[in-house]
């Protein structure tokens, strides 16, 4: 594994993380990056030789050497919380590269921040930067503490620096007191603001205490609809005739998560449910809730309102609609989604994308002739094998 561009600054710290006792769930995922695939000179030579420096002698590297960069690339201290839009080039043009000094976690409002370097950066430039993971933090918080207090420390800071931003009684109290320095990101959530932002990861490593990202800009930044942290998710889905809806559901995933699907398909095959193995991006109480099916009470609401049933296929989003069959596609917008998906119905569950969509075709093709008949049916299937079968949503 790669050494860390952003080591921790305390050597108390740099021993603790040090090997193999600090490891992150999915870091290999661009953990294999090669110099030679980096197309900016300047990204490229600072990946190489800055690799494994401490906090301090990277940015005094960067000093000595800024001089020798290009125009087109950037070091950028990101003063005053993030507040200062990005210095323009004297040329008038775009940057081909921004570094940025500040780990993102200490910007005031990092989505306007990074959407500022995007805007400021030519189409296929990059953006390097660095965070402090709330991983991280939590590793350095049962370190510095005896046992049981570590414990007690650790969750005022979960309420304070992760919970009280996002609610909105306490959102405006939070910003206020901390001008949004030393905020608490999950790695997850760091790289769905870059997606949202308009970036796409090309590198990401944990080590040492420090999350590194080197990503480049692909699109302009996401400005439809607001990016769900709330308890309750609405998530956009394909319904019956192919329309938009909106889907309620309990939140089982960090925040930012509805930006990386397609980064983690990339990068994780599908289960049989249709889903990513061992996908990162859900939390600790959304593995609960996905077990014990709660997450799935909240779409009672869509079927109150005539956009679901309590028997059908599964409501998708665009990106997983898209891997389906013309035919499929066809066939399933035919009906009406559901809550309870006929793959749970199977005596044997599905294991391909493949053995998926046949379990649905059949489905849709049974209920199209016998609509009732066939939802009762597979209602009191699915419920003995959930029941007696242990089977549960995912």
């Amino acid at each position: 594994m790669r050494k860390p561009l952003f080591p921790l600054d305390s050597l108390k710290e740099q021993r603790y993380f040090h090997g193999t006792k600090y490891v992150e769930q999915g870091i290999e995922d661009c953990d294999d990056l090669k110099p030679e695939e980096i197309e900016n000179e300047d990204v490229r030579k600072a990946f190489v030789e800055v690799e494994g420096l401490p906090l301090k002698q990277v940015y005094l590297w960067f000093l000595n050497h800024k001089n020798e960069f290009d125009s087109s690339s950037l070091l950028w201290s990101v003063r005053h919380n993030g507040g200062d839009p990005i210095r323009p080039r004297e040329d008038g043009g775009l940057y081909r590269a921004i570094f940025v000094q500040r780990p993102l976690n200490t910007v005031y409002e990092v989505d306007v921040f990074l959407s500022n370097c995007n805007h400021n950066l030519e189409t296929g430039g990059y953006l390097v930067c660095c965070c402090r993971t709330s991983v991280v933090k939590k590793a350095v918080i049962y370190n510095r503490y005896p046992s049981p207090l570590n414990r007690v420390v650790y969750g005022l800071h979960y309420l304070w620096h992760r919970v009280c931003p996002k609610l909105k009684l306490t959102k405006k109290l939070y910003f206020a007191i901390t001008k949004g320095r030393n905020r608490t990101f999950h790695r997850v959530e760091v790289l769905g603001r870059m997606y949202h932002a308009g970036f796409e990861v090309v590198y990401e490593n944990t080590a040492h205490g420090e999350f590194r990202v080197i990503a480049r800009k692909v699109k302009e930044p996401i400005t439809t609809g607001e990016p769900s942290s709330s308890p309750i998710a609405k998530l956009q889905r394909i319904g019956k005739e192919g329309k938009i809806i909106t889907v309620y559901k309990f939140r089982t995933m960090y925040s930012y998560s509805e930006y990386l699907q397609e980064y983690v398909y990339e990068h994780r095959k599908l289960d049989n449910t249709g889903k990513f193995y061992h996908d990162y991006r859900i939390n600790v109480v959304g593995a609960f809730l996905r077990k014990t099916w709660m997450d799935e009470l909240p779409m009672i609401v869509n079927i109150l309102k005539g956009e679901m049933k309590l028997v059908g296929v599964r409501p998708l989003s665009r990106q997983f609609f898209g891997l389906y069959t013309p035919e499929m596609q066809e066939l399933r917008i035919k009906t009406k989604p559901g809550l309870l998906p006929p793959l749970y119905y199977e005596t044997v569950q599905p294991e391909t994308l493949e053995e998926i969509q046949e379990s649905e075709r059949r489905y849709c093709e049974e209920y199209l002739k016998h609509p009732f008949k066939t939802d009762w049916k597979y209602f009191w299937g699915i419920v003995n094998n959930i029941v007696f079968k242990h089977k549960h949503s995912h």
